[in-house]
């Protein structure tokens, strides 16, 4: 297994623990929740950058690398539903946006089909970042440091929540429909290519 393929894996070993440590009673374990989701990001940028260098891309690394970075964004909506933050609904729309998109695009390219990424799905994942980040550091911060609990109760509060959440959820939801959208044609070529596949054997 090459390094860039060993550093995806890395990424899904981490995280469970992410969310072990994070969804925790102990202050000391949710900080440093925050240092292993920090790392476990790290790696997305790393692996790719090592891939690229020792030219050392590969289509089981273009498969696994996004499904991996899918899941460790997921893990974080659903320990932030499970801690009563954001809503299950908005968490398994987006869930399944993600999931099923990376999944869709993963199999395009090992039939070698290469889809468009459009530059509002690169919004959607900046915005999941920020908010994904700002309320990790928010609660580990809360639950630290009681002098700021004032400021960061507005921050928390339930009405914020929700509507950041149902930005997030809206914008990941429009992009995912736009990007089958976009892609319709190369998506039926490559599902037309697996059925004929199916037929001839």
């Amino acid at each position: 297994m090459t390094l860039p393929n060993q550093l995806t894996v890395l990424r899904i070993l981490l995280t469970p623990l992410f969310v072990v440590l994070f969804v925790s009673d102990n202050i000391v374990l949710k900080q440093l929740s925050v240092a292993v989701y920090a790392v476990a990001a790290l790696t997305d940028w790393y692996d790719g950058w090592v891939a690229r260098k020792i030219g050392k891309v590969t289509r089981w690394g273009n498969f696994l690398d996004p499904l991996a970075d899918k899941i460790l964004t997921s893990s974080a909506f659903m320990a932030f539903a499970w801690l009563g933050l954001v809503r299950w609904w908005m968490v398994w729309a987006i869930v399944i946006r993600d999931i099923s998109i990376t999944l869709l695009r993963s199999f395009a390219e090992l039939r070698g089909n290469s889809l468009h990424t459009n530059f509002s799905a690169k919004i959607k994942t900046f915005t999941q970042m920020v908010f994904i980040y700002g309320l990790l550091i928010a609660v580990v911060v809360r639950a630290t440091t009681p002098e700021l609990s004032r400021v960061l109760s507005i921050v928390l509060s339930q009405g914020v929540l929700y509507y950041s959440m149902l930005v997030v959820t809206v914008l990941t939801l429009g992009t995912g429909l736009q990007y089958v959208v976009d892609n319709f044609k190369m998506i039926q070529t490559s599902f037309r290519a697996l059925s004929g596949r199916a037929e001839s054997e």
